[in-house]
């Protein structure tokens, strides 16, 4: 059995990096799972969404932009050079204790080891539902003109002037399709069904854009292109009828999916979707020494900079937990 940790963070996005760095600043030892990559559907890494945007131009303090996995292993980098300790392992089950501090909590890692700690950060994040096209995935990991996030490259300069397409017929689809108006030439939204989910106040936000197009009953059956996406191949799911649209931007808004499976079976509080439930403004659980921060507990804004800001709130108030039950 493992030495019991002070603090164990599970994630490696800006939350889990952001907790790190102040944990280790405040001398809580931080143990980071960092965890494996994987496909779920699409690829789940170490470093979270930012693994999958090649430029991030929105974070404050980089006037020219940086890259996504850059941005990580300054974050890394930073929390390591504190003395973060890094593990590449997931925690595949969690061992919640009702007094971690008589009790530790216990992490059951993908090696087969149990990691005890008093303090627990979940900050593993949410995964994007992609469609799960092979030319999708390939053009959204090189760069190519695919991404799951309008707000975060949306105002990109590849993207100004030319024609986008949104897959998806909720409410983040249609905000999403809305920002894009800002930027395209014309926005398409492809919806397979001949109503949309949105709520109606969202639809007429979007449709009152002349750039504004709906294509209904459309499926997309392939993404074209090789280095840069020059189109979709659109299928009727009326008519099985193939068309080619031809778009040099694709945003999937198809949901997210909360990194969340290895909670199951705990107490800690879920929403209806699976998200961490945070009742309060701060990053505490339900449980005792459990604390959540980043896109695992937030539905709404998923941007790496808030991420970082809960990462923030997470580590002081696991800081203030610990000293305050004579941990620290």
């Amino acid at each position: 059995m493992s030495d019991i940790h002070k603090l164990a963070i599970i994630g490696s996005g800006p939350a889990g990096w952001t907790a790190a760095i102040y944990a280790a600043r405040a001398q809580l030892e931080p143990v980071v799972y960092c965890g494996v990559p994987k496909q779920d559907p699409g690829p789940v890494l170490p470093g979270g969404q930012l693994m999958l945007t090649t430029e991030v131009e929105n974070y404050p303090g980089f006037e020219h932009g940086v890259a996504g996995p850059e941005m990580m292993v300054k974050f890394q980098a930073q929390a390591e050079r504190f003395g973060t300790r890094v593990i590449g392992e997931d925690v595949t089950r969690c061992a919640f204790s009702p007094d971690p501090i008589r009790t530790p909590h216990e992490l059951h890692l993908s090696g087969g080891g149990i990691a005890r700690c008093r303090a627990v950060i979940i900050a593993t994040g949410a995964t994007a539902n992609w469609m799960g096209l092979d030319n999708e995935m390939r053009l959204a990991r090189s760069g190519g003109g695919v991404s799951a996030c309008a707000v975060c490259d949306g105002a990109l300069p590849v993207f100004r002037n030319q024609p986008l397409a949104v897959v998806g017929g909720g409410d983040t689809a249609m905000e999403e399709a809305s920002y894009l108006t800002k930027f395209g030439s014309v926005v398409y939204v492809i919806h397979r069904r001949d109503t949309l989910r949105a709520s109606r106040i969202m639809q007429q936000r979007f449709m009152a854009s002349p750039k504004a197009k709906v294509l209904w009953n459309k499926v997309v059956a392939d993404v074209l292109g090789q280095d840069r996406i020059t189109g979709v191949l659109l299928e009727d799911t009326v008519t099985g009828e193939r068309s080619t649209l031809e778009v040099k931007g694709l945003f999937i808004a198809i949901g997210h999916t909360p990194s969340t499976k290895f909670l199951r079976g705990t107490a800690v509080a879920l929403d209806e979707k699976g998200y961490v439930d945070l009742k309060t403004r701060t990053s505490a659980t339900n449980l005792p020494g459990v604390f959540a921060a980043g896109d695992v507990a937030d539905a709404h804004y998923r941007q790496a900079v808030t991420a970082a800001g809960m990462g923030c709130q997470a580590a002081l108030d696991a800081e203030r937990w610990l000293a305050a039950n004579e941990m620290h």
